[in-house]
């Protein structure tokens, strides 16, 4: 499929966090949008600029080109691409569909096969970077599907980031995304136990921040989320029932797979201790909290 701003109609489901600047990127891009979302309010200033809101999943895929979704769940992923009201049910033959939601592998190559039974390509792109990847087009997107259709979706993962990389077959997507969420997990203990430390020691945090996060170990993690949690700042840029959903889907896989991870398993616990507190809808920093 050729993807041109003239001819290709693009249809985006999920405004959430992430989703609502990377839809407003394709429609800055010049791109004809239709846009769906459980809460169609979301879609007002979209709507302003020229987007086109559908009242369901199946009107959107009949009337686009190339779909993408990015949703919460594995259940949502579910409802949105399988069924009688689903993409896959209602795309047009030859049309592509992009799950970006952060989803189980095995699904992913369900969607891979039940769209080729319908002549729809299917591929999986999960993507990491949070909201500020996705508000400043920077997010690194990790693909999996057919190498040609990935290809001609370059163009569309070219609005929404900057490191685009095809890992192979359906579901290598999902299980690049499982690894890095796994480099995450541990490593957003070990911020928040650094910042306590140098709390607790009666330094100044910033300064701290400030030569920590440029030596051997400065990373996106420290140096993103470090200024939020020194200002106290729990908004999400990625919702921690969020990332308590990922983390349980790559310590299934890591099981099925063979593999311990007890710092993978360390960072579950702690993290749905914070769920247990009522605090699922804050940011993934605000896991510092226990530590105080």
């Amino acid at each position: 499929m050729e993807i041109t701003r003239e001819k290709t109609i693009i249809g985006f489901i999920g405004l959430g966090v992430m989703g609502h600047s990377m839809a407003g990127h394709i429609l800055d891009a010049g791109f004809g949008l239709h846009l769906y979302n459980r809460s169609a309010s979301k879609a007002d200033d979209l709507v302003e600029k020229g987007a086109v809101l559908e009242a369901s999943v199946a009107d959107l895929a009949k009337k686009s080109d190339l779909i993408v979704a990015i949703v919460g769940f594995p259940a949502d992923v579910e409802e949105v691409f399988l069924g009688d009201g689903g993409v896959l049910e209602n795309a047009k033959p030859g049309s592509i569909a992009i799950d970006m939601t952060t989803s189980e592998p095995a699904l992913a190559m369900t969607l891979y096969e039940k769209g080729k039974e319908r002549g729809i390509h299917v591929l999986d792109a999960p993507v990491s970077g949070g909201d500020l990847g996705a508000k400043n087009a920077t997010l690194s997107i990790m693909v999996g599907g057919d190498h040609q259709i990935f290809e001609d979706a370059r163009p569309i993962f070219e609005i929404m980031g900057k490191n685009i990389v095809y890992q192979g077959k359906a579901g290598a997507g999902q299980h690049t995304k499982m690894a890095n969420q796994i480099a995450i997990a541990a490593g957003m203990v070990a911020v928040c136990e650094s910042l306590a430390y140098a709390q607790r020691a009666g330094l100044d945090p910033r300064t701290v921040l400030e030569s920590i996060g440029q030596g051997a170990a400065g990373s996106w993690s420290l140096n993103n989320m470090g200024p939020r949690i020194i200002n106290e700042d729990d908004q999400p840029g990625f919702f921690i029932k969020h990332f308590i959903k990922d983390m349980g889907i790559a310590a299934a896989s890591s099981k099925r797979l063979g593999l311990a991870t007890p710092g993978l398993d360390l960072a579950l616990s702690l993290y749905q201790k914070m769920a247990d507190k009522g605090l699922e809808n804050n940011g993934t920093q605000a896991l510092y909290k226990l530590f105080q």
